[in-house]
């Protein structure tokens, strides 16, 4: 067994592994026991009792986490040319149609979110095969599909996410940066699992939340009471 070193023994003598925190509790220690040199983001990881094979089990939403991801997120807005300056104004950092299809068409992807409008959704379709895997095309279900442009941009950027249940019945979802004050952690990783509550099929059957875990980026995870997390 490889021994630990000095900076791992640091983070486990922070930690105990055989306790079930509060979020708070489990804010206040990712923020401790996270040394990298840069600002990670901060995740939770929510395994669900449901079965996402199944369409009537299959979790997917939106939430607006009330502190934002801490990221500058990067919106495309691909609106026609009626639209363009309400993108704009909304903080949209491209904006445009006909030309930004072509550059995705070319492979360029660097962007965080699109958002666009239902009669434009018809010239998406063919780029499905390089937005999709990226998680970049838009939805109706997410917001990111809309005749309200400015109100979808402003959305994003103000800190609203979406997630989705993977295939092994995990929600994976990011809930700020470790320079965050821990109440802000906090608040924004209620907010999601209140969120995931509020969206439980009724297909599913038993204990709906079976586990969460927070971490940030290269820490190890912290378990959060799945009875507690819903206490300030």
């Amino acid at each position: 067994m490889a021994k630990l070193t000095k900076k791992q023994k640091e983070v486990q003598a922070k930690l105990d592994n055989t306790k079930l925190y509060t979020v708070a509790e489990a804010s206040s220690v990712i923020k401790d026991i996270s040394n990298v040199n840069f600002d990670p983001s901060v995740e939770l990881a929510v395994r669900l009792n449901v079965d996402p094979r199944k369409a009537n089990q299959m979790v997917r939403g939106v939430v607006t986490l009330p502190h934002g991801t801490g990221k500058d997120i990067k919106v495309l807005a691909l609106v026609t040319p009626d639209k363009e300056d309400e993108a704009k104004e909304a903080g949209a950092d491209y904006v445009g149609l006909d030309e930004y299809l072509e550059k995705i068409k070319g492979g360029w992807t660097d962007v965080d979110v699109i958002v666009t409008m239902p009669s434009v959704m018809g010239k998406l379709g063919p780029l499905g095969r390089i937005l999709g895997p990226r998680g970049l095309m838009p939805n109706p279900k997410t917001g990111t599909v809309t005749m309200d442009v400015a109100k979808a941009v402003a959305d994003v950027k103000a800190g609203k996410i979406d997630f989705k249940v993977d295939k092994t019945g995990i929600v994976h979802a990011a809930v700020g940066k470790t320079s965050f004050d821990a109440d802000k952690i906090a608040g924004n990783a209620r907010e999601l699992l209140t969120t995931l509550v509020k969206l439980k099929p009724q297909a599913a059957k038993g204990v709906y939340i079976k586990s969460i875990y927070m971490s940030s980026t290269m820490s190890p995870s912290v378990e959060i009471d799945t009875k507690r997390f819903t206490e300030q």
